[in-house]
């Protein structure tokens, strides 16, 4: 019926579908940091850092905001499907320890 989605790790064994990110953004601007609070005080906010710094925050098409611990650049890499799946298992045993 529809297309097979394709998911893309975020970091930390955390997965997005690469359909619906619109936009991925520099945490550190301030526009971006009043996005995150705005998008916080509505509830749309998800924390996939496990607690580590936020590097990007990804917009979803549906208003959300994704914080992620890997850098705008790595994020781009994946988007563009530059990451080799040997790659992703090497980060996802890097999450592990």
């Amino acid at each position: 019926m529809g297309t097979q989605a394709e998911f893309i790790g975020i970091g930390f064994g955390n997965l997005i579908n690469r359909e619906r990110i619109v936009a991925v953004v520099n945490p550190d601007s301030s526009p971006a940091r009043r996005m995150v609070q705005d998008a916080r005080d509505r509830g749309v906010l998800i924390n996939a850092t496990s607690g580590r710094k936020t590097q990007s925050v990804l917009v979803a098409d549906s208003e959300h905001l994704i914080l992620s611990a890997l850098s705008t650049e790595e994020i781009r890499r994946r988007l563009q499907g530059s990451v080799k799946d040997s790659d992703m298992a090497a980060e996802t045993a890097e999450d592990k320890a």
